[in-house]
């Protein structure tokens, strides 16, 4: 049986600094460098919120070749204000996690940056299934976590709602969801992220 577990949150931009303002302005943080992801032609930075979780701001790189398929995240199409668009779960066992989650839950691509080299389940036409509420799926095996070069800022994520118009559906659909504790997957009127992020400055909310 596979393992499941928050691994990072994802909030998407146009531009990597339209993103990064968002979001140092809403929690009172300072990003760290996070790289660039050559097979998609996208960039990120980012925050440690906690010893295993962690924020990624992500956009298209401007300067990066256009990739043949379709870039994650849904990037290739989103035009809106920053958001906190989708949600990222670590397993220990990608394949035997795809074979369990719903279809369209993607194909493992094998990506790597510097030292680092992890698997992703990479939804075909971009988008997950449940419009996104759906969790993107890593693993990182023995490579490095990103975390854990990240500076401990105090920053900790305490909650992570997730909506959706069928949210029961997605439930039963991937069950392994019900083992997240710090996740409450629930019905909504639209498909929408908001998390509860612990500060220095007290609890803010990012969405």
């Amino acid at each position: 049986m596979y393992k499941l577990s928050l691994d990072h949150l994802a909030v998407v931009a146009r531009s990597l600094d339209e993103g990064v303002t968002y979001v140092e302005a809403v929690l009172g943080a300072e990003l760290s460098p996070g790289g660039e992801h050559s097979q998609m032609g996208t960039h990120n930075k980012l925050l440690s919120l906690g010893p295993y979780t962690y924020l990624e701001v992500i956009a298209i790189d401007p300067v990066a070749p256009k990739p043949r398929h379709r870039r994650w995240f849904n990037l290739d199409t989103y035009d809106g204000a920053p958001r906190l668009m989708n949600w990222i779960c670590a397993t220990d066992d990608l394949d035997a996690a795809l074979e369990a989650a719903p279809p369209g839950s993607g194909r493992r691509m094998n990506l790597t940056r510097g030292d680092m080299a992890w698997s992703m389940a990479v939804p075909e036409f971009g988008r997950l299934p449940f419009d996104d509420a759906m969790p993107a799926l890593i693993e990182w095996g023995d490579s490095p976590h990103p975390n854990k070069r990240l500076p401990d800022q105090g920053f900790r994520l305490t909650r992570l709602d997730v909506f959706h118009p069928e949210a029961d559906a997605l439930l039963h659909s991937f069950p392994a969801l019900h083992s997240l504790p710090e996740v409450s997957v629930r019905e909504g009127p639209e498909k929408r992220l908001i998390a509860t992020i612990s500060t220095p400055e007290g609890n803010r909310i990012l969405a």
